[in-house]
């Protein structure tokens, strides 16, 4: 950033409308230096506006870029710079994938459901007449993520299948008959789809919410854009009804390519459905209910920091969507939306599946979101659970770079999360205890300060200069740092120790730890999976 701003005290929302198609242009030109510290900096935080710009290599950007415009409307306005610093804090949380696709252990939590015959769509949209989950217990979940180390925790309100895990009041109007005599048809209805007309008839995403808020847990509530039980939605997001203009419609990608560019090929197991085009009506219902839903969630459980945003519409309701985000950011200005379906109109963005491999190219806050066994939802197989060490790793490695972890996990049919999940997890936590100063509430170094290697990660203090080096390996009786310079006299610690170790410095080589051989008696199994430093620079 140019070092001139220093001088101006001004309001970042207001520099950022007048000033973010300058800002823009920079990053689109790669001519941004002028807006961001040089790699060798220390630069104060808070120091310069977010620029609100996905990366362009994001793959839900990409799906929307060519209609949705990447400089939002002038008197668009985002969550508050405080919001922004809380989400920055959290660094750790569970997301947690629960719905009709737990009863039946589904891969890949609803996405199956494409790919189901006729008969087992039937099937899967009436289980809800039957599910009964009496073992889940929203006190229980959120005392485990506490012991988890967890800040956060991201729940799925609704999934793509349609079926809503809270009290929505909305009704859908038009669903599918998929057994019908003679194929498939589209029939009239009037039903919510949801939690309440189960045998349970109890609101999770209630009963989470308020044992979250005793607990002081930050919430984000997961929401589907596309909706495949209720038929309005037809023909987005691959709904199992398409329509005669579908490739008109649901288009994707700068050039607003077909979403599905061999409809036949696509549906070729479960058998292609094609019904009339979505009337005028049933398009302005359908984003009324999408409205709706969003309204419910944002201001019937209390304080929602986040909403977790999934997939995407299509350019023919963009406008409508526009006015949906205008109207939520009125109603509760705080909360952050993830920007999946919203392109730069969302406050943050989640890599999948993976961590960054360098420090983002972009201000946007983020959190990489990765299931703990093989899929989001319910996972049987004990073998597919990737360890404590494997968390303790990407969280580090996640908060090195500015960003934070979440790790998927999915109760079972019950409502009971599956024990090597509690084991792997409970470790997770013990290490979180010892050494969770260095990890909450922290930022990155400057430039390419975040690792030394690839086996030492560093983060540091927002307010205090203090830098946090870790070691995913035992450091042995010399342990080397090569950017870090400690303050004469100071103190080094292990985190979670008050017993200081020696140092010495030299410019020439950096700085040296000595580590007494007995020390690495000093850490159990759980916190031993990454050993961390507390250094005053």
């Amino acid at each position: 950033m140019n070092p001139q701003l220093n001088n101006f005290q001004m309001n970042r929302r207001n520099f950022i409308i007048k000033n973010s198609r300058i800002a823009a242009a920079a990053l689109i030109t790669g001519k941004a230096g002028s807006f961001l510290p040089s790699a060798g900096t220390a630069a104060p935080f808070r120091q310069h506006p977010f620029t609100h710009r996905l990366p362009v290599t994001d793959g839900h950007y990409k799906r929307t870029c060519g209609y949705i415009e990447d400089i939002p409307i002038a008197s668009y306005k985002w969550a508050s710079d405080e919001a922004y610093e809380q989400f920055l804090d959290m660094k750790f949380g569970i997301r947690l994938h629960w719905g009709l696709y737990s009863i039946l252990q589904l891969q890949q939590e609803s996405w199956p459901f494409l790919q189901m015959s006729f008969a087992e769509r039937q099937a899967y949209q009436d289980l809800h007449k039957t599910w009964n989950p009496t073992g889940f217990d929203a006190d229980e979940w959120t005392q485990l993520f506490e012991n988890w180390g967890a800040k956060m925790f991201t729940f799925t309100t609704k999934h793509h299948d349609g079926f809503s895990m809270f009290d929505t009041k909305t009704r859908i109007k038009k669903r599918m008959n998929w057994t019908a005599p003679g194929g498939p048809v589209m029939e009239d209805c009037n039903v919510a789809f949801s939690i309440m007309e189960t045998p349970f008839k109890r609101d999770v995403v209630r009963e989470l919410c308020a044992a979250a808020h005793k607990r002081g847990l930050k919430i984000d509530l997961y929401f589907s854009h596309p909706d495949w039980y209720d038929c309005d939605f037809r023909p987005y997001n691959q709904h199992p009804v398409q329509v005669p203009d579908a490739s008109k419609i649901a288009v994707v990608g700068k050039d607003l390519q077909p979403e599905i560019k061999n409809p036949q090929e696509y549906f070729r197991k479960s058998g292609l459905v094609i019904q009339p085009n979505p009337t005028d009506a049933e398009v302005t219902r359908m984003m009324q209910r999408h409205r709706t839903q969003l309204e419910e969630l944002i201001t019937r459980y209390g304080d929602i920091s986040m909403i977790c945003l999934d997939q995407w519409l299509g350019p023919r309701v963009w406008p409508q969507l526009r006015e949906t985000l205008m109207h939520l950011r009125k109603l509760r200005p705080d909360v952050m939306y993830r920007a999946r379906g919203i392109g730069n109109y969302g406050d943050y963005y989640t890599p999948e599946g993976f961590v960054p491999g360098d420090k983002e190219n972009t201000d946007t806050p983020w959190f990489v979101i990765y299931p703990l066994g093989d899929t989001f939802s319910y996972d049987p197989d004990t073998e597919h659970y990737k360890g404590a060490a494997w968390v303790v790793k990407n969280i580090v490695d996640a908060a090195s770079k500015g960003g934070s972890f979440m790790v998927g996990i999915g109760p079972d049919l019950n409502g009971r999360f599956h024990s090597k999940a509690i084991e792997q997890l409970n470790e997770v936590g013990i290490w979180l205890r010892k050494n969770g100063e260095g990890i909450y509430a922290t930022r990155p170094r400057p430039g390419a300060q975040w690792k030394e290697g690839e086996q030492i990660r560093f983060t540091r203090a927002k307010s205090e200069n203090i830098v946090y080096a870790f070691s995913y390996n035992w450091p042995g009786e010399e342990f080397i740092l090569k950017t870090v310079k400690p303050t004469r006299g100071s103190n080094i610690h292990f985190l979670g120790f008050e017993q200081p170790l020696k140092w010495s410095y030299d410019s020439s080589k950096g700085l040296t730890i000595f580590i007494p051989s007995e020390w690495k008696e000093k850490f159990n199994k759980s916190e031993s999976l990454t050993y961390g430093f507390k250094i005053r620079c």
